[in-house]
């Protein structure tokens, strides 16, 4: 590994602030958290043993100054973190019903909306072995976009594998935009990690191959298809493994999804292949729906370990061959 590369990942995009309503008789009770998928993502990266780092700006409010608090606790660097005097910290609210939950915003011209290219961080996006991206990082605005495009550029440029979670959100843009955007990125991708959600609005189909053979067409190198409660199916290019999930007590699916990114990106980090990654991510995530929220049931490696029955395994610092996959070579809603 490059001694440039002081981070296993960079995550790039918008945190908000959570406003969870707490279940039971006070249908006004709620209690505050933190979401945002690319911040969850992090945050579950670094709870698994990977060195994080985080690129978004932040209102020069209180919910600004939680999250910088936030990521310091958890570990991940605060390098690409600005503040904007102008903006403020976004915030989201999520309620439970019977169809499950359910999630309303207030993120309108947030501080992150603001990301550009002109104002990334270069200098942290060139110091990460792999790149997180997702699609609502896209969709908050033009500029973010942008940004991100921008930022798939500088990382590989510097040698660095670029993540891609679709995270889909037909309300935040239109459609045809959307796709045309996620398809574009799928092509840049070194691991696509859709959802169905995803796969139904990009490829209108949630068929485990359909889907996974529309992401290698569009250009991925390697596909996770994250199935929620039915597991995971994982394409490095050479296999296509099923991967069963785990039957557990689920209360809150906010944010399992990022979970399971933060988890594989890990594991690659540690140098795992690719199925056992997705084996362990598919564990964590499993796990994270046990709690209520995006953050607080993000589980740390023993839990893992537990579910998934496997042994604890090599420290972040091992190498992994270059070209190999998951290496630095070529090779449920929630924000």
């Amino acid at each position: 590994m490059s001694t440039n590369h002081r981070y296993d990942v960079v995550a790039l995009g918008e945190p908000l602030v959570e406003f969870n309503q707490v279940r039971g008789g006070d249908a006004h009770a709620w209690r505050q958290g933190y979401g945002g998928d690319t911040s969850n993502m992090a945050i579950a990266a670094a709870r698994l043993g990977a060195r994080v780092a985080y690129v978004t700006r932040l209102g020069d409010d209180a919910f600004g100054r939680q999250f910088r608090a936030l990521w310091s606790a958890e570990g991940v660097a605060l390098d690409g973190v600005a503040t904007d005097p102008d903006a403020p910290t976004g915030v989201y609210f999520v309620t439970h019903g019977p169809a499950g939950h359910a999630f309303a915003y207030l993120r309108a011209g947030s501080a992150a909306s603001r990301l550009a290219a002109s104002n990334l961080p270069l200098d942290v996006i060139r110091a990460a072995r792999a790149l997180h991206v997702s699609g609502i990082s896209q969709a908050i605005s033009t500029s973010a976009c942008d940004a991100v495009f921008a930022a798939i550029a500088a990382a590989r440029e510097a040698g660095a594998r670029i993540y891609y979670d679709l995270n889909l959100r037909p309300k935040l843009w239109p459609l045809a935009r959307a796709r045309a955007i996620a398809l574009a990125t799928i092509g840049q991708s070194d691991w696509c990690l859709p959802s169905r959600e995803d796969a139904e609005w990009v490829f209108g189909t949630n068929d485990p191959d359909a889907v996974i053979d529309a992401c290698r067409r569009a250009g991925a190198r390697g596909v996770v298809y994250k199935r929620g409660a039915d597991g995971c199916v994982v394409d490095d290019g050479r296999e296509r493994v099923a991967i069963a999930p785990h039957r557990v007590a689920t209360v809150d699916a906010t944010g399992a999804g990022d979970c399971f990114d933060g988890a594989f990106a890990a594991r690659l980090a540690a140098g795992d292949d690719p199925v056992a990654a997705a084996r362990y991510a598919n564990a964590a995530a499993a796990i994270a729906t046990t709690g209520y929220g995006a953050v607080e049931p993000l589980p740390r490696p023993g839990k893992v370990e537990s579910l998934a029955g496997r042994p604890r395994e090599r420290a972040m610092s091992a190498a992994v061959p270059r070209g190999a996959p998951g290496g630095d070579g070529e090779g449920g809603e929630d924000g």
